[in-house]
């Protein structure tokens, strides 16, 4: 697929095309390249040049995902949130220590601190997509932080967490990507994460650099840590809900960010 060859001009042309519709917007920032979707007071912001970097090796499907991406996001902010009725569709999501701590609207979301690189937020899920609970819902529905992180944490630990694994230059890297909206939540599963991590041979590295992945790593020689940190970077630069470029060392349950200065290019 990597012969697929494509301008802003011609994805902005291709996404307005698939999305236009009565009572919708499009603003395009031509320093950001980035193309702003409108409808009924909400906004969407889509980056085109992540965007044709996975179509270049993805294709067609990708323009579909991220058009469906946007209708679901529209309906997700339109749809009722019954906390108090359905608390088994709360979950965790992690998202980067500067994402809003409020929507456009000034409605405050339920936050709690996780590193210095991330911060946890809560989802209500509606199926293919979901609403960021916020302090309003919350309340209502009587919950604090506390309660709120206890019932996520617990709908986190009924999903299942299967996984890909890649043995690269003598190291063994593992791959989450459900797509389900919560690939990057399972570093919150610790179960999950000591289970997996307690016969590695090296060093136990994690990585959330996007939303719909979770990279952990037994890196056991310097190459391994030079294609985990150009592997993240890749993985950030084309998710659509981008985290964070740094890993974590996960060490007695416990993630320390850690800088790694790639020296080499990875070998195919």
């Amino acid at each position: 697929m990597g012969s697929l060859k494509i301008d802003t001009w011609m994805m902005k042309a291709k996404i307005e095309q698939l999305l236009n519709t009565p009572g919708r917007r499009f603003l395009f920032d031509r320093e950001k390249d980035q193309l702003t979707i409108e409808q009924d007071g909400r906004k969407i912001k889509l980056s085109l040049p992540s965007i044709i970097a996975r179509y270049e090796e993805e294709g067609e499907e990708v323009i579909q995902k991220i058009c469906y991406y946007v209708v679901e996001g529209f309906k997700a902010g339109s749809a009722s949130v019954e906390l108090s009725r359905h608390d088994d569709r709360v979950l965790p999501i992690i998202r980067a220590a500067s994402f809003p701590l409020a929507s456009k609207a000034g409605e405050e979301f339920m936050t709690k601190q996780h590193t210095a690189e991330t911060r946890i937020y809560y989802a209500y899920d509606l199926g293919a997509s979901y609403r960021l609970v916020t302090k309003e819902m919350a309340a209502e529905a009587k919950l604090d932080v506390a309660k709120l992180d206890c019932l996520a944490q617990q709908n986190l630990l009924r999903k299942e967490n299967p996984f890909k694994l890649d043995h690269v230059a003598g190291n063994d890297f593992y791959f989450v990507q459900t797509n389900d909206g919560y690939d990057a939540s399972r570093i919150l599963n610790h179960s999950f994460l000591k289970s997996l991590t307690k016969d590695f041979h090296g060093e136990a590295v994690v990585a959330v650099p996007h939303q719909d992945v979770l990279v952990i790593a037994d890196i056991q020689n310097d190459t391994g840590y030079d294609i985990l940190a150009h592997m993240n970077l890749q993985f950030f630069a084309e998710g659509l809900v981008p985290i964070t470029s740094l890993p974590f060392v996960y060490h007695h349950g416990k993630l320390e960010p850690i800088f790694i200065l790639a020296k080499n290019q990875p070998k195919e």
